[in-house]
């Protein structure tokens, strides 16, 4: 289980987490969506260690992730696998090179071991045979998918999606989503998505969660989230700025999207 327990966090006056909690049980799959800005991926790295809250705390399976010392921050990593919203893939390394380099470097595999862990990884994603491929040569739905490849590597039990269907066409947008239900129904992992895709969301999700002003406005099932009538939230999955606006006091929203930027 992971909890995000009254969670604050400032990069100097900006406040971006402002007493966000969540919780993502066992083998459920929560989407986190909200405005950009808003601090989605910024709660995501607080899972893994990769920032330190100002107050409040993260706990997975019990454990205080910003008390663990280094080398139980790395165990803990192996146990949590983060798809990155742009793959993260080192362009100068193969398909199996970007996924055997987190193996080698964690130890206690065998070469065979690596090698079945790749083939085993690539045929889930369905890209078996893109083994010696560059990332250059693969498309951008494919990079995702050896981006999720190299994610479940380890055999994680838990998965940490940032904007996984960013910038893909509706076709590809759906491969990934099945693949998402996919790792959830053949590795029973628990997952935290985030995502700006209302459809996906829906798609994927036993439970939506919006972060707005640094906290969790509303969270509810995919029909209740669809249902909402909170000016704030129905405005964002409906892409409708006029709604977000009498939400929010009737004061202005700038945006750079339709309803995509926090109020000021």
């Amino acid at each position: 289980m992971i909890e995000m327990i009254d969670l604050h966090k400032s990069f100097g006056p900006k406040v971006v987490l402002n007493g966000l909690s969540l919780r993502v049980g066992e083998g459920d799959t929560v989407a986190l969506v909200g405005f950009s800005g808003a601090g989605k991926s910024v709660a995501l790295k607080h899972i893994v260690g990769l920032l330190q809250p100002d107050m409040g705390t993260v706990r997975v399976d019990g454990t205080d992730v910003p008390s663990l010392s280094r080398p139980d921050l790395y165990e803990l990593r192996r146990r949590v696998g983060y798809v990155f919203q742009f793959a993260a893939l080192f362009d100068s390394m193969t398909v199996a090179e970007n996924l055997a380099m987190g193996l080698i470097k964690h130890g206690g595999f065998s070469k065979d071991e690596i090698e079945e862990r790749i083939a085993d990884s690539l045929e889930r994603v369905e890209l078996e045979g893109y083994e010696e491929n560059f990332p250059a040569e693969l498309s951008g739905g494919q990079r995702k998918r050896a981006g999720l490849a190299r994610a479940i590597a380890f055999g994680p039990k838990y998965l940490l999606y940032d904007e996984p269907t960013s910038g893909l066409d509706p076709v590809t947008t759906t491969v990934i989503d099945r693949l998402i239900l996919k790792m959830r129904d053949e590795l029973g992992v628990t997952s935290l998505v985030i995502t700006h895709d209302m459809d996906s969301a829906y798609c994927i999700s036993d439970r939506i969660a919006m972060l707005y002003d640094g906290r969790v406005l509303q969270e509810g099932t995919p029909e209740e989230i669809r249902r909402s009538q909170h000016p704030v939230v129905k405005g964002f999955v409906e892409g409708r700025p006029e709604l977000v606006e009498e939400g929010s006091g009737g004061m202005r929203i700038f945006a750079n999207t339709p309803a995509s930027r926090r109020r000021i």
